[in-house]
C-alpha cells in the first residue's frame, strides 16, 4: 500500500468535508436552492478577496479567468502593460497577443520580483496604456510580487489594474480594495481548496467602466452578461450552466476559511513556508527565488549534476508524493514544493523528509534528518 500526497502548487489536496459535498445529489442550477447557495458563495468570496466589489464565477480553470479579463478590459489595438517574473505572468502577454492587443512587456529575470520602477516609467511614457496585468504569486518561480506597491503606482493612471491571484488567494495576504486592484482572477484548485473547474473574478467600478469600451469579441466570458444575471433578481444567477457541485464545495471551503479566520490562514501558510525554506537551507540546497519568496510554493535549484525532473519523478513514483518540476526554460533545472490550501505543519516535515531521502538515493551527499530538524525547530519557534 502507498499513501499518496499532493504537494504541488495546485491542484491541492481537498479537505474531507469539501470532498463529501461533491458526492451530494445533483440539484438544478436554476432552482432557488442552488441560487441561494450561489448567493452565499459570492458573499463569502468577498470576505476572502477582501472586497466590496461584485464577484463573477465562471466554469473554467484559472487561465480562462485570465482570458476573460483581457477580452473584457481591452479592444484589439489597445496597448497594455504586462509586468511579469515567470511563466504565468508572461501568459498575460500571450493572451493579449492572441486578441491583437499590444503588450508592453516589463519582464523581470526569473527568480526576481517584477521591476516596479520600470512599470512606473513605462506608464509615464505610455499614458495610453489601457490595463496593467501582473501576478500575485508566480507559481513557476516561487516569487511573490508587491501588489500593494503596484496598486499605488497604477491607481493614479487611467489604466485598470488586473491581478492573477490564482495561486495566491487564500494563501498569501491580499487586500483587493485597500490595494486598489480593479480586477482579480482566481482559480479554485489552489488556496480555495476545491477540485479544478471554477474561475472567480472581482470587478471594481473602474473596471466596470472599461466594459463599455471593450470591442473584443466575447460571448461565454462576457462580463456584461454575467453582471446582468448576477443582478437581475433577488438571488444571483449565471448566464449559462453553473458548475453546481463545485459551487457547493466552494461554499464549504469558504466556511472552513471563515472558521479559521483569514488572517490565521495567511499566518499558517507563512509559518509552513518558512519552515520548508529552513529545511531547504539546512540541506545546503539553493532556493531559486531571489526576491520575496511566495508562501504558496518553494522553488529549489536541483543539485549540480541532478535532473530536477528526475527528483520530482522519483518522489512521485516511489514515495507517492506529487510535487512539481521546473517550467519553460527552467525545466529540469529545479523542483518545487507546494504548500498551500489544505496544509498543516506536518506536510512540511513530510515534504522535506522526502527530498532528503530521494536526493540521498540519487547520490547527493546529504545529512539525513538535518532538514527535518530545521523544519521542526522553525515550527516550534514562537
Amino acid at each position: 500500500m502507498k499513501k499518496r500526497y499532493i504537494m504541488s502548487p495546485g491542484p491541492v489536496e481537498v479537505p474531507p468535508s469539501v470532498l463529501s459535498v461533491g458526492g451530494l445529489p445533483m440539484i438544478h442550477h436554476r432552482t432557488p436552492e442552488y441560487r441561494k447557495a450561489l448567493s452565499e458563495v459570492t458573499e463569502g468570496l468577498k470576505y476572502v478577496f477582501q472586497t466590496k466589489n461584485d464577484i463573477l464565477i465562471f466554469p473554467s480553470a484559472g487561465t480562462g479567468g485570465m482570458e476573460s479579463a483581457v477580452i473584457n478590459m481591452c479592444s484589439p489595438g489597445d496597448k497594455v502593460l504586462v509586468a511579469a517574473c515567470g511563466q504565468f505572468g508572461e501568459r498575460w502577454a500571450k493572451i493579449a497577443e492572441a486578441f491583437d492587443i499590444i503588450p508592453v512587456k516589463v519582464f523581470a529575470e526569473w527568480g526576481n520580483e517584477v521591476d516596479y520602477t520600470k512599470v512606473e516609467a513605462e506608464l509615464k511614457a505610455n499614458p495610453d496604456i489601457k490595463a496593467v496585468f501582473t501576478t500575485l504569486s508566480e507559481t513557476s518561480t516561487g516569487i511573490e510580487n508587491d501588489i500593494k506597491k503596484l496598486g499605488g503606482i497604477v491607481k493614479g493612471t487611467k489604466a485598470v489594474f488586473v491581478v492573477d491571484a490564482v495561486s495566491g488567494m487564500g494563501a498569501v495576504e491580499f487586500k483587493t480594495d485597500e490595494w486598489s486592484v480593479d480586477v482579480v482572477v482566481v482559480g479554485a484548485q489552489k488556496g480555495m481548496m476545491i477540485p479544478p473547474g471554477v474561475a472567480m473574478v472581482s470587478l471594481s467600478e473602474k473596471a466596470k467602466a472599461a466594459l463599455a469600451l471593450s470591442k473584443t469579441p466575447k460571448y461565454y466570458f462576457s462580463y456584461v452578461e454575467a453582471l446582468k444575471a448576477l443582478k437581475k433578481d433577488k438571488l444571483p444567477d449565471t448566464p449559462y450552466t453553473s458548475s453546481v457541485s463545485l459551487i457547493l464545495q466552494l461554499r464549504e471551503s469558504i466556511r472552513l476559511i471563515k472558521e479559521e479566520g483569514l488572517e490565521n490562514v495567511w499566518a499558517r501558510h507563512s509559518k509552513i513556508a518558512t519552515a520548508v525554506r529552513a529545511g531547504v537551507s539546512a540541506l545546503g540546497l539553493k532556493p531559486f527565488a531571489k526576491g520575496k519568496p511566495s508562501n504558496s510554493v518553494t522553488s529549489i535549484w536541483a543539485p549540480e549534476g541532478i535532473d530536477g525532473d528526475a527528483v520530482n519523478k522519483k518522489i512521485r513514483d516511489e514515495y507517492g508524493i506529487t510535487m512539481a518540476g521546473g517550467q519553460g526554460k527552467m525545466k529540469g533545472k529545479m523542483f518545487r514544493i507546494g504548500h498551500l490550501g489544505y496544509v498543516d505543519r506536518f506536510d512540511a516535515v513530510i515534504g522535506i523528509s522526502a527530498v532528503e531521502m530521494a536526493l540521498t538515493e540519487m547520490g547527493v551527499k546529504i545529512e539525513l534528518g538535518k532538514g527535518v530538524k530545521a523544519v521542526e525547530e522553525e515550527l516550534l519557534r514562537k
